[in-house]
């Protein structure tokens, strides 16, 4: 037996079975999906960004934190397009395509999909397997971050909101700049329910200039 990797593995779930988020999300994973339900509460509390009836698009949805809070609400008249590389269950108002957005064949379908539909808000709460290896990682999340960033300029509406989850580092800088020449409003957020060891951030852009 490898003592260093399970001791390692008995102290991850020792952290993670006291972890306040997780426990509620236990208790009725029906409605929260994931911890990244109570990010997306967190800033919504503070930023006010969703309002009834806006169309959506959610990226890394699975399984499906910010899509399930989101549908609660924008309402009946709402929708959402959302997509992930791993499955998800239903939401109500919600439409998911399976596929890794990377591949451009999936990402292509999903332009096809929108069919030039203009939406509200583009979020994504996308994040590729972090190695640990900042060479390896930086350039797979500056990829993720420009995919999302893409679709700004073909189906965000004018005035529309950019919400994406980033990790700090030198790339950092020039997203931000970049996102900020073409939204009025940019701000950055790192919510409780983000795990303060974590290099997760999220950026919060309003008012798109298109």
């Amino acid at each position: 037996m490898n003592y260093k990797k399970n001791r390692k593995s008995k102290i991850w779930l020792k952290n993670n079975f006291k972890d306040f988020y997780i426990k509620k999300v236990q208790k009725n994973i029906s409605k929260y999906r994931s911890r990244s339900w109570f990010k997306l509460a967190e800033i919504e509390k503070i930023d006010k960004i969703f309002k009834k009836g806006m169309t959506i698009i959610d990226l890394g949805s699975s399984p499906g934190g910010w899509s399930s809070f989101a549908s609660l609400k924008i309402g009946n008249k709402g929708k959402i397009i959302a997509c992930d590389i791993l499955p998800m269950s239903n939401i109500k108002n919600v439409t998911f395509y399976q596929g890794n957005i990377c591949n451009s064949i999936f990402f292509n379908k999903i332009i096809k999909k929108l069919n030039k539909i203009k939406v509200h808000m583009i979020m994504s709460d996308m994040s590729p397997n972090i190695s640990g290896i900042k060479e390896i990682d930086i350039p797979r999340i500056s990829y993720l971050n420009e995919l999302t960033l893409k679709l700004c300029y073909s189906h965000l509406k004018h005035n529309g909101i950019f919400l994406v989850k980033t990790f700090q580092g030198h790339e950092l800088v020039r997203y931000y700049n970049k996102i900020n020449s073409i939204f009025k409003i940019v701000k950055i957020r790192k919510p409780n329910a983000s795990r303060s060891k974590s290099s997760e951030i999220y950026i919060l852009a309003k008012e798109y200039k298109n």
